[in-house]
């Protein structure tokens, strides 16, 4: 009898444990949700200056020359997170046929593409800027030598998938 009281007393225990349980952060596969990034209005002047950091932080560790924004490079990498949300697939290629230096030729930057960076995710810029230097191919543009100025946007969609493209030119 004791031993029936003891065993039913774990399963009560185990069942009190399951309820204070947050609803929502495990997935039906048991792995835990993405936890989505908000971004409010306040971030938004901040972000590409935390982006523009952090890459130069990367460089200066290199010895690589720093990066500035460019106005233009940023209205490109805008058009290309929006475009990549709808088409709702990363990749390099506008909706309507377009590459990134068609791109850059639309907003009437003349100078040299280095590359472009995407990224589908809930993750913050800095979490993404880690995951793009985890990959070689990343990696490489943003580290490239040749690299002078950098354009950075996303696009949000409203359950809180980010887009995020970076353009790297010379």
């Amino acid at each position: 009898m004791q031993r029936r009281a003891l065993i039913l007393g774990f399963l009560l225990t185990g069942l009190t444990a399951c309820a204070r349980a947050p609803q929502g952060r495990i997935g039906p596969d048991g792995l835990p949700l993405p936890q989505v990034y908000r971004i409010t209005p306040e971030d938004e002047a901040q972000i590409p200056y935390r982006m523009l950091d952090g890459v130069n932080t990367l460089r200066r560790a290199r010895g690589l020359s720093q990066l500035t924004l460019d106005a233009q490079l940023n209205a490109a990498a805008a058009t290309h997170s929006r475009d990549m949300s709808i088409q709702n697939r990363p990749w390099h290629f506008g909706s309507d046929g377009s590459s990134p230096v068609d791109r850059l030729r639309r907003v009437g930057y003349m100078g040299r593409l280095i590359g472009e960076t995407i990224s589908e995710t809930y993750e913050t810029e800095l979490e993404t800027l880690a995951a793009w230097m985890e990959e070689a191919a990343t990696r490489d543009v943003i580290l490239d030598p040749a690299a002078q100025r950098m354009g950075l946007a996303w696009f949000q969609e409203p359950a809180g998938k980010i887009w995020w493209t970076m353009v790297l030119a010379a």
